[in-house]
This record gives C-alpha cells, structure tokens and sequence, in this order.
C-alpha cells in the first residue's frame, strides 16, 4: 500500500522536514483554541481533555490523508449561485461549506470567549453543569479539529504526493504539539493579555477561513506575520512591565 523506497531519497527527507515544519504551524491555532476551550473544565481535567483533544486531532488527519480522493473530490461545486457580492455562478463545493461552518464556528466561540473574560466569567467552573461538561468541550474540540484538519491535508498534498510521507509527518508534528500543549496553554492562562490576543488570532483565522469559503484570497504568509509581530511586541510589553520599578524622589525634591 504504501511505497517504503520513496524514503531512499534525499529529495523526500527534505519534503518530510518541510511538511512536518508546516504542520506545526498550522497546528499552533488548534493548540490555542484547545488550550482556551480546555480551560473551562475543572483543573484536573486540562490535561486530559489536551492529549484528547490533539490525539482526536491526529485520528482525524490520518483518517483523510487514507481518503484523499475523496478530500480533491470536495473541492468540486455542489451547487452554485448568483449573488452581486460574490458574482455571477460563484460555485460552491463542499469544501467551502465545511470552511464557512468553521469560520463562523471560531468566530463566534472566540468573541463568545472575550466577552466572558470582560465578564469576569471565564473560570467559573461548575462540574455537573452542561455549559463545561467534558463531552461539551470535546465535542467543541471535534468540529474544530475537522476544519484544522482539512486546512493541513490540503497544504499537505500541496507539497507532497506521498501519502505515507504526510502521514509521518502529521504523526510527527503532532508528537511536537503533544509535548509542548501543556507549556503554551499554562503561559497562556497565566497572562490575561496573551490569553486575549490568542482569542484574537482565532477571529483573524475565522475570518480567513470564512474568507477562503468565499474564494477571496488572502495570504496567509501576511496573516501569520502579523500574528507573530503582535506576539513579539506583547511579550516585549511584559517585558517592559516586569521591569518597571517606582520612582524615587529626592528628599531636597520633597521639600520643595
């Protein structure tokens, strides 16, 4: 089934490297999304509800990677329509609804975040309550998995006609998330102010997705340059912050 001669070239090495870099960039949204969705269970149910999470993640990514037929045959119109903001027989395949879905999923699971953190709301934690059960938030987990899952097969077979080499390097990508999940959601809880930028970087990519489901091209290269130039000049703030000491007047200032 699977061709294991491909891994004689360097050619292949490099494409496998490339790929598994990618795919942790293009993961690093389903951490923080995970990371913020996670954090309204019970403390003792982040870690679990993380691995779950990233290994449902996995399961999901190898699953289409096995159907990428089936994947190229989504990009394919269902149907098409004829709106002025979109133009005259603008298709719509089933790629660009599961795209929507996400896009609009994100953007209201984000700003439903933000205004309960305005709120004071956000750890309120009540075990028996459906609002943070576990089966909730995995659910949550699911469906956003699926559209994350769909972004990375598809930059996937972009770079890469061997399936087993996505596979590899899906399974390698994720092991990377896997160890460092813990590490990005603790700093993330820890600092209210990255928390809401990370809340803001899910409704940037919301908004792409929903972008993408309309065919308007937006560049990602720009999108993720402008996330990580955001993070740089937060983390320089606190910086600024923790090293801000009082001033010290003089005592001859004090008695004038």
């Amino acid at each position: 089934m699977f061709d294991l001669s491909a891994f004689a070239s360097p050619e292949t090495w490099v494409s496998l490297l490339t790929l598994t870099f990618m795919e942790i960039v293009l993961g690093i949204d389903n951490i923080i999304f995970i990371s913020i969705v996670v954090n309204r269970l019970p403390p003792e149910q982040h870690q679990r509800g993380r691995t779950l999470g990233l290994l449902l993640a996995l399961v999901f990514r190898i699953g289409l990677l096995l159907s990428i037929s089936w994947i190229v045959g989504l990009k394919e119109p269902l149907f098409t329509l004829d709106l002025p903001v979109l133009g005259p027989d603008h298709g719509v395949s089933g790629r660009d609804l599961i795209l929507l879905g996400g896009g609009l999923f994100l953007l209201a699971k984000s700003t439903t975040e933000i205004h309960n953190k305005l709120q004071g709301t956000e750890d309120e934690h009540q075990p028996g309550s459906a609002a943070h059960s576990f089966s909730r938030v995995l659910v949550q987990i699911v469906l956003i998995d699926i559209v994350f899952s769909f972004d990375s097969i598809l930059t996937a077979v972009g770079l890469v006609s061997n399936v087993l080499v996505m596979i590899v390097a899906v399974v390698l990508s994720m092991g990377v998330m896997l160890a460092f999940a813990r590490l990005i959601a603790d700093f993330v809880n820890r600092n209210p102010t990255i928390k809401m930028l990370a809340l803001s970087f899910l409704i940037m990519i919301g908004v792409l997705l929903v972008a993408e489901a309309l065919h308007q091209e937006i560049s990602k290269g720009y999108v993720y340059f402008s996330m990580a130039f955001s993070l740089v000049v937060e983390l320089l703030n606190m910086r600024l912050r923790k090293n801000v000491e009082p001033v010290h007047l003089r005592q001859s200032e004090l008695r004038d």
